[in-house]
């Protein structure tokens, strides 16, 4: 769970009334642009390190636990304090040179700058303590993060903010809590072929046929399939694009591997990044991608995850489980990346999403993959269709409940649905450690037993982890 500066209080938590009173009383000695030498101690998952002046909670980007730093404080809080680090004192054995010449400036990754296997030992502590802390669940053996071969390059989707200055068109990436955008020609966390597309279109946008193709767009959002190299491109703006439209074949033509380019506008948000409607400009809307023998369909907009290696390696671990387990139902099933490896291994599958976009593909991809007799979808949101007919009839008859909540995790009504109709097995994918272990808690107060947690490192070089977690009655 990336954090904001306040939104500190997994630390906060641990500190009894008589540290809280200590930090209190040294506000006091406490002021903005003090420097200070501090050791730290933890690292939270946005990527600041945990350091204590007195007994005064301090937040740095930039230390590592174990390690020494002169501090600058920025801002003073009743319990506790954000500073800069200012130098290193003292350097702990697991930092390493960060890859990327923007890392610090922009918003994308938090720890490059620890080894990789120091990140895998970090992540499963973040579970294993969101589990103790938040779920009250003391026993639970937390298994070592699966990871990455190669930790880098892995992204296979990328969303691009597009600026204009005297310059011209520019291309980048929001800086780190803020909406402030640094510039980037290149990205080594992304697929090779993405990486390509950032330094293209940065020459298209300053080339005269097409120079004036992004007037409009506020955002350009790109996947590729890592197993076909097919990729779709749509650019984002307010208003139906005249520019775009113009320039769209010529840029098409320059970018390798592009199936399709669309215009996609009227976002619902300030912070969207894809617009609610779309004019397909170029060729087709969606690409294709094939994870251990699952094809998938999906457009850029889609939700599907950005690391295919790893959701093989997902599908590889769960492999086991399936079988005998003949009903299966997926809730919160998006265009049906987990609901379809059910189906092609055997299983009877009833998938339920709120999103008719993701139905629609959904239900494409299960013919795609010819498993539209064992894979049903159902439109709506969850919590209601399981009271409902005929998820209600699915969730009575199925020997599994498989869940891959939003961020934001599940629902009371969702996990009471679950518990009451004694579904023998439920497997939870969380992208969330603190709402996984919220969720978790209620399960395990309706009945359930936690079997394994055994989290994946789908996001390389942040701090977000995604972790499996099976109970059964």
């Amino acid at each position: 769970m990336t954090r904001s500066l306040v939104d500190t209080g997994d630390v906060l938590d641990v500190m009894d009334d008589a540290e809280i009173e200590s930090a209190t009383a040294t506000i006091s000695r406490l002021a903005r642009g003090e420097v200070h030498d501090v050791t730290f101690t933890d690292l939270i998952d946005n990527g600041q390190a945990v350091g204590r002046i007195a007994e005064m909670v301090v937040f740095v980007w930039g230390p590592l636990p174990g390690e020494r730093a002169r501090v600058r404080i920025e801002m003073v809080k009743p319990k506790y304090a954000v500073g800069e680090m200012v130098e290193l004192l003292e350097a702990a054995p697991e930092r390493v040179e960060p890859f990327c010449g923007v890392f610090g400036i922009c918003g994308g990754c938090q720890v490059q700058h620890l080894a990789y296997e120091a990140q895998l030992a970090w992540k499963k502590n973040i579970v294993h303590s969101a589990l103790r802390r938040i779920g009250g669940i003391e026993e639970t053996h937390v298994a070592m993060p699966i990871g990455m071969d190669y930790p880098r390059a892995y992204r296979n989707k990328m969303s691009l903010v597009v600026s204009q200055s005297a310059q011209g068109t520019e291309f980048g990436f929001y800086q780190p809590r803020s909406h402030d955008v640094v510039a980037v020609h290149e990205c080594p966390i992304v697929l090779p072929q993405l990486d390509e597309y950032i330094a293209t279109l940065w020459d298209v946008a300053q080339e005269p046929p097409t120079r004036d193709a992004f007037d409009d767009a506020k955002h350009v959002v790109a996947r590729v399939g890592r197993s076909s190299g097919e990729a779709v491109l749509t650019v984002t703006s307010e208003k139906p694009s005249r520019t775009l439209a113009a320039g769209a074949r010529a840029i098409a033509q320059r970018l390798r591997g592009l199936v399709g380019l669309s215009n996609s506008f009227e976002p619902a948000s300030p912070n969207a990044v894809i617009g609610r409607k779309h004019d397909l400009l170029v060729g087709n809307a969606g690409m294709e991608e094939a994870i251990d023998g699952v094809r998938f369909r999906v457009s850029a907009g889609s939700f599907f995850q950005i690391n295919s290696e790893m959701v093989g390696k997902i599908f590889a671990f769960m492999k086991p489980l399936v079988v005998g387990k003949p009903n299966v139902v997926d809730l919160y099933c998006g265009a049906g990346t987990f609901a379809l490896f059910f189906a092609k291994a055997g299983a009877q599958v009833v998938g339920i999403e709120e999103n008719p976009h993701a139905v629609v593909e959904a239900r494409a991809n299960a013919e795609l993959n010819a498993v539209q007799s064992r894979a049903r979808f159902i439109a709506g949101r969850v919590e209601r269709m399981l009271r409902a007919s005929p998820g209600a009839e699915a969730l009575a008859g199925a020997e599994v409940v498989f869940l891959d909540p939003p961020r934001k995790g599940s629902d009371a009504a969702t996990l009471e649905a679950i518990i009451e109709a004694q579904v023998p097995s439920v497997w939870y994918l969380s992208c969330n450690p603190a709402t996984l272990a919220r969720d978790l808690a209620h399960l395990v107060r309706g009945g359930y037993q936690l079997d394994l947690v055994q989290p994946f490192d789908m996001f390389p070089q942040t701090g977000h982890i995604e972790a499996l977690a099976t109970l059964h009655r």
